[in-house]
């Protein structure tokens, strides 16, 4: 079992429900949804949308990890629980639909220092609960190809993209072939045109877990920043 420490909209937010749609599961339900249910998507839209349905829409903010042995998912779950308390909510000035290599996610326009101190505070926050990876994990991050400061943050905290190399954004595709690009592109702007172009409230902090490797990734406890609008 691994947990994640990620960001998501609440369960009721619209955002929450397109994006469950598009990718095709609803990580708070594990509710499956057809192609039918979509709307229009291009011919390979399931495997398009594989690798980000299994984890759910979200962004990381600490990294798929197995608890250390001296604590327990209850833990965990108190600690997120204070630290969600403790942590005020805040708005990112505006989501834009962006490209990042071969795949699209949802990003801020600018980067945006109160977001990366955030995701910064949850990597330290929790650190202590995470087991530290073993060497197949490590190899599995292909370590050879990140630069000095990826491997060096891999080592210490178990993930590349952390810190100063962090870089928020809500998953929608897996990788996509260049001459598809362009189309999915198009779907996604006018499908997420509702959301783009506007702020996003960073209003909680969801505890996602994976019951077993390779498992789909579920919500087991989405928490509310302080002073977040209901």
């Amino acid at each position: 079992m691994r947990y994640a420490l990620y960001f998501t909209p609440p369960k009721a937010d619209p955002l929450t429900a397109l994006a469950a749609r598009w990718l095709g599961r609803d990580a708070f339900s594990n509710e499956i949804f057809s192609d039918k249910a979509i709307g229009v998507v291009p011919e390979n839209h399931a495997e398009v949308t594989a690798d980000p349905r299994r984890y759910g829409f979200h962004a990381t903010l600490k990294a798929p990890f197995a608890l250390a042995s001296s604590v327990t998912e209850r833990d965990l779950l108190d600690v997120a629980a204070d630290f969600a308390a403790r942590t005020p909510a805040f708005t990112i000035p505006e989501l834009v639909l962006g490209q990042l290599g071969q795949f699209f996610a949802l990003v801020p326009a600018a980067v945006y220092q109160p977001l990366q101190d955030f995701a910064a505070q949850v990597v330290k926050t929790f650190e202590p609960f995470r087991a530290a990876l073993s060497e197949a994990d490590i190899a599995r991050r292909k370590p050879e190809g990140l630069s000095e400061a990826e491997r060096a943050n891999l080592l210490r905290w178990g993930y590349p993209y952390v810190n100063d190399e962090f870089r928020f954004h809500m998953t929608l595709t897996g990788k996509v072939a260049a001459e598809q690009q362009a189309g999915i592109h198009d779907l996604l702007r006018d499908r997420f045109a509702d959301h783009t172009g506007k702020p996003l409230d960073i209003s909680g902090l969801a505890i996602f877990v994976e019951e077993e490797r390779g498992a789909p990734f579920t919500v087991r406890s989405w928490l509310p920043l302080a002073d977040a609008q209901k």
